[in-house]
């Protein structure tokens, strides 16, 4: 099993490339994103100059994971209300984009009122516009605060969990500055160890079908200087009976009123291994995911992705017959899959919770309805 370790000196960290920025260039705005389809190998920013682009992007996960959907969705609606399109039918555009990120549909929501309420108040369509646009970038600032916040809560909860530092902390997916106004959600707190000192190891899940952790996980490991190792999926299991797992770090794309935690497939395996294994499982998201409308994990709708992304290698980067990108078979042709976005994660195997409000453990629904009423509080003042 080979490492991968980047050496950075301290201080020399390359800055984070944007995963979202709104620009305003002479010819109107634009959402500009990062195209995390083509990571890797290449850096490549995707310019929106309206919402069904935006959708599209959304959809081919070319921007993704739930803080960051958020503020996509909240400056969706700033571009449709900017350029002129119909700001009603954009959001609701918007809000079906993927059904299981709920921090997509607060985004919109959270722009949605800013506008409605400039237009009630007497604004034209510029004011209105401007409120959209002024709430999406509060929007976007609050979840990098937010990230930090959970940096710090995480990194404490490891110390006082595993006592003389030297981590060695399982991750699933992606969870870095990729999917975030700041550093990430799981992501930053192992990062937080890591410029501590303390972090001795950062396992990698690739994160099949479409290998969010072998190509964007590793991707911020190797820019941020972080010990590094990537393991396929069904190797997990080899690694906890080893004993070379010391927590699970995971984020959630939306947490149940009970505590459940719907998050990228492959969690809750891990979920089980951990809890076999005696080891924590730590989940890491911003009180945006609580969802207090979904009383419980059955409720949460989980969202069927295409076959096509596990019969075949659809990831633009890899050179296949004819070009690049998707068409490479690795099934027989008409092969049925079955492709579930993210799995659900009962309340009694996660350790704790972490969010920019602080940590919950044991994790109860009474608990997540506090979480969730101290958040509204902090908001609304």
């Amino acid at each position: 099993m080979a490492d991968q370790y980047v050496q950075n000196p301290a201080g020399t960290e390359p800055p984070p490339l944007p995963a979202l920025r709104w620009d305003e260039p002479p010819e109107g705005p634009v959402l500009v994103l990062l195209d995390q389809t083509r990571l890797p190998a290449d850096e490549v920013e995707l310019v929106c100059t309206d919402v069904p682009a935006l959708v599209q992007a959304i959809q081919t996960l070319a921007v993704r994971g739930a803080p960051l959907l958020g503020i996509a969705g909240a400056y969706g609606v700033a571009l449709a209300a900017v350029r002129g399109y119909d700001v009603e039918e954009s959001a609701e555009l918007l809000e079906r984009a993927r059904p299981t990120a709920v921090n997509l549909g607060y985004g919109v929501r959270r722009a949605v009122a800013a506008y409605r309420t400039a237009a009630d108040k007497g604004a034209d369509a510029e004011q209105a516009a401007h409120a959209a646009l002024s709430t999406a970038k509060a929007l976007h600032q609050e979840d990098a605060e937010a990230s930090g916040r959970m940096a710090e809560h995480g990194l404490v909860l490891l110390d006082e969990l595993l006592p003389g530092g030297g981590h060695r902390i399982l991750t699933h997916c992606n969870t870095g500055a990729l999917v975030s106004g700041g550093e990430g959600t799981a992501f930053a707190v192992a990062l937080g160890a890591h410029r501590a000192g303390r972090l001795r190891r950062l396992w990698v899940d690739e994160t099949r079908p479409l290998l969010q952790g072998a190509r964007l996980t590793a991707y911020e490991a190797a820019r941020t200087g972080m010990p590094y190792t990537l393991l396929t999926d069904n190797a997990a299991g080899s690694l906890f009976a080893a004993g070379e797992v010391d927590a699970v770090l995971i984020g959630a794309d939306r947490i149940a009123a009970d505590g459940s935690v719907a998050n990228k497939v492959g969690s809750y395996p891990l979920a089980v291994l951990a809890k076999y294994h005696h080891v924590p499982f730590i989940v890491v998201a911003p009180t945006t995911t609580i969802d207090r409308n979904t009383p419980d994990g059955a409720s949460i709708e989980v969202e069927q992705r295409p076959g096509q992304e596990v019969t075949e290698v659809t990831a633009p980067q890899i050179a296949v017959a004819g070009g690049v990108g998707g068409g490479l078979s690795v099934a027989p042709l008409g092969t049925q899959a079955y492709n579930p976005a993210f799995d659900v994660t009962p309340p009694d195997l996660v350790t704790a919770i972490v969010t920019e409000q602080g940590t919950l453990s044991p994790v109860t629904g009474g608990g997540i309805a506090e979480l969730w009423a101290r958040s509204r509080q902090v908001t609304i003042s």
